[in-house]
């Protein structure tokens, strides 16, 4: 080089400002730096996901990204050799071991997706509300995980069901904000509608009243209970009208009242009229419940008289009051006061004035 030309770039350098020529200085010098964790949405790693300055190599890839959701480990030795194949040397390590590498993901948990098939199929071709719907797949629903760019929501495009053998078909898209095709979920099985039943926990005899410890709830399919399907809370203090045994599903039809009368039990026949009320020992012919009509043996005159239950070991009795002829003329009625009703009584019976 002459003294000439010296002299030029001398004087270039001196006209050069002190602040542009620091900052041309920095960009030149200015090194690629490794990162010691990284996150990727893609399917694969790129330089420019690794270090910092990565310039014009930053969208070449490098490396397969973990599995959705995943995170993987990859030793800074291999980075550096990797990162020297394509030319990019010099990368400040700042003694990082190894960088960890996690794929983002969006994630739909078994529970969600269970739900979403449910209310796709809830009043659909005769079922009933999502909540009642027992769901068998074919395959065991795990949770899914697509890509992050997928943020749509669960929508169903295409969903079957056949009455006749309760198998579904459905299928899901989730649209990508990326304007990509959407990610499309397929999903089939069994639904069975069920319904909450009463349910017996030990076997039982007809007549029988039930109590607590004889009755569970659980849901049932209801094509096997039907629609008449008795709740606990209704069994319970019933009494069977049929025997049943454990396991058994009880339905409104089965249960009764319970008798307040049974048969050959002793029963407090009662009439009452006005101003009287008599009492009388009886026995019970048949059994019932409050409201039934029974007979009973009147233990006084050993007839079989008919009452009503009334309540517990109860059974009201009326007597027919004869009634006069109609008469067209007054003056053809009997002037004597008619003979008074009386009820035969013994030790055994109590007579005592009703309380007006």
């Amino acid at each position: 080089m002459t003294v000439r030309t010296l002299l030029l770039v001398a004087a270039l350098l001196a006209a050069t400002p002190a602040a542009a020529f620091a900052q041309a200085s920095e960009e030149v010098i200015a090194a690629p730096v490794l990162r010691a964790s990284v996150t990727v949405e893609s399917d694969v790693v790129r330089i420019g996901d690794v270090i910092d300055n990565a310039g014009t190599s930053a969208q070449i890839a490098i490396y397969r990204a973990p599995d959705l959701g995943t995170t993987g480990s990859l030793p800074t030795a291999q980075v550096i050799a990797a990162l020297q194949a394509h030319q990019v040397i010099g990368v400040d390590t700042r003694d990082i071991k190894a960088i960890s590498v996690t794929r983002l993901s969006r994630s739909f948990e078994a529970k969600e997706i269970q739900l979403a098939v449910a209310h796709a199929l809830e009043h659909r071709s005769g079922l009933g509300d999502a909540g009642n719907l027992n769901l068998i797949f074919d395959r065991d629903v795990g949770d899914v995980r697509l890509e992050a760019s997928n943020t749509g929501a669960l929508q169903p495009v295409s969903v079957r069901f056949e009455p006749r053998n309760g198998r579904f078909d459905i299928s899901f898209e989730v649209s990508n904000e990326n304007n990509t095709p959407a990610a499309r979920l397929r999903f089939t099985g069994i639904a069975i509608e069920t319904v909450e039943a009463a349910v017996l926990t030990r076997n039982v005899e007809r007549n029988d009243v039930l109590k607590s410890s004889d009755v569970v709830t659980e849901r049932r399919p209801k094509a096997e209970v039907g629609s008449d399907a008795a709740v606990r809370s209704r069994a319970l203090g019933m009494q069977m009208r049929k025997q049943l045994r454990a396991g058994q599903a009880i339905k409104v039809a089965d249960l009764g009242k319970p008798d307040l009368v049974q048969r050959d039990d002793n029963v407090t026949l009662i009439f009452e009229s006005a101003g009287l009320y008599l009492t009388i020992r009886g026995k019970a012919v048949d059994a019932g419940t409050e409201g039934d009509v029974v007979n009973v043996l009147n233990l006084q005159s050993k007839r079989i008289v008919s009452g009503v239950v009334i309540g517990r070991g109860q059974v009201a009795i009326s007597v027919a009051t004869p009634r006069l002829p109609a008469t067209t003329d007054a003056s053809d009625a009997s002037t004597e006061p008619a003979a008074p009703v009386s009820v035969a009584t013994s030790n055994h019976a109590q007579v005592s004035p009703k309380a007006e």
